[in-house]
Parts: structure tokens; C-alpha cells; sequence
């Protein structure tokens, strides 16, 4: 059944490809590679005191998928990649050479744009938004299965949630301990 849905997904996608989509998802594509797209946001985040915690919490969103799903899910899971698996298909970016469960773009993307919602809400409508694309250009090039794709939507989403908990409470104990600090300095 999983298989079913996979494959009907991923025929979809490539009955879709034409060279202006192509053009277009190659660059969005290129821009979540190692979640570059929301290393760049979360560095123009850490500017202004204003977004300075948005953007703590979307590096520690990206540093938990790293943790979570390249360095310890994708190798443990190993599942191999549609395109490994249909060699006939014309790929139309470079192959990837990690496996496929979960989709790292998909993971990264919704875990830094969760992270961003919880603190912004119609900041993160949009941010969901492109991790939504980001996500499609990964079935759209036939490089992930779209289990890939929900399997990290979902835990990007639980990482994003998490890395805005643990940036909240870990500001607050830095407050405390610095106001804390204050305190004995006045005696």
C-alpha cells in the first residue's frame, strides 16, 4: 500500500517536469542543500536584538535534524532512494549520495520554519510555506519517496517545537542567572 502511494506520488511529479519548473526548483533545491537557505535566515535573524532568539532557535532546530535525522535516523533506516531504485529515470540534478528516510530538505526546512511560527505566527505561515516547496522539490527531482517527504515534515515539525522549548527555557535560565549575578554584585 505505502509502495502504491509512493510510486503514484512520484509518477505525478514527473509527469509534471518541464524546463521552467525545472529551472526554478533546481535553485530551491540548491538553497536547502545542508539547509543553507535557513542558516542564511537564522544568521539575519541573530542581527537584531528584536528576532536575536528566532533566529537561536532556528539554528538549534537545524543542529537537533542534523543530530536526529542525517547523522543517526538516515543511516540507521537506509533506505534507499527512488532513483537507486528506478536507474531509468533522467535525473535532473546531481544524485545524492546519503539515504533517503527521512528527507533531510523536508526535515531542516520544517523544523527552522516551526521554530520560526512559534515565535512569529505569520512570519512562520510563510516560512512553512517555503519549506512546503522546498519539501516538493525533492519528489519533483525523483530523489526522495513522499513517506521521505511526511516523514520529515513531521519530525521537522517535533524538532522545531523542541528547539523553541529548549532556546525559551535556556534564555531563562541565563536571564536568572544573570539577574542573579546582579544581585551579589550589589552587596
Amino acid at each position: 500500500m505505502i509502495a502504491w502511494f509512493d510510486n503514484i506520488i512520484l509518477e505525478w511529479f514527473l509527469s509534471i517536469q518541464n524546463d521552467i519548473l525545472t529551472t526554478i526548483f533546481r535553485w530551491i533545491t540548491i538553497l536547502g542543500e545542508g539547509g543553507i537557505i535557513w542558516i542564511l535566515i537564522a544568521l539575519l535573524l541573530l542581527l537584531k536584538k528584536k528576532t536575536r532568539m528566532i533566529g537561536v532557535t532556528v539554528i538549534v532546530a537545524l543542529l537537533f535534524s542534523l543530530l536526529i535525522g542525517n547523522l543517526t535516523l538516515k543511516p540507521l533506516v537506509a533506505r534507499m532512494r527512488p532513483c537507486w531504485q528506478n536507474p531509468d529515470i533522467l535525473l535532473l540534478i546531481a544524485n545524492p549520495t546519503d539515504f533517503s528516510f527521512p528527507s533531510g530538505h523536508a526535515m531542516s526546512s520544517f523544523a527552522a520554519a516551526m521554530s520560526i511560527w512559534m515565535w512569529k505566527r505569520r512570519t512562520g505561515v510563510v516560512a512553512l510555506a517555503g519549506a512546503a516547496v522546498m519539501a516538493s522539490t525533492r519528489l519533483y527531482f525523483y530523489v526522495h519517496y513522499p513517506t521521505d517527504i511526511l516523514a520529515g515534515l513531521l519530525i521537522g515539525i517535533l524538532l522545531g517545537v523542541s528547539a523553541y522549548f529548549v532556546t525559551k527555557r535556556g534564555y531563562q535560565l541565563w536571564e536568572k542567572r544573570k539577574s542573579g549575578k546582579s544581585e551579589h554584585s550589589k552587596e
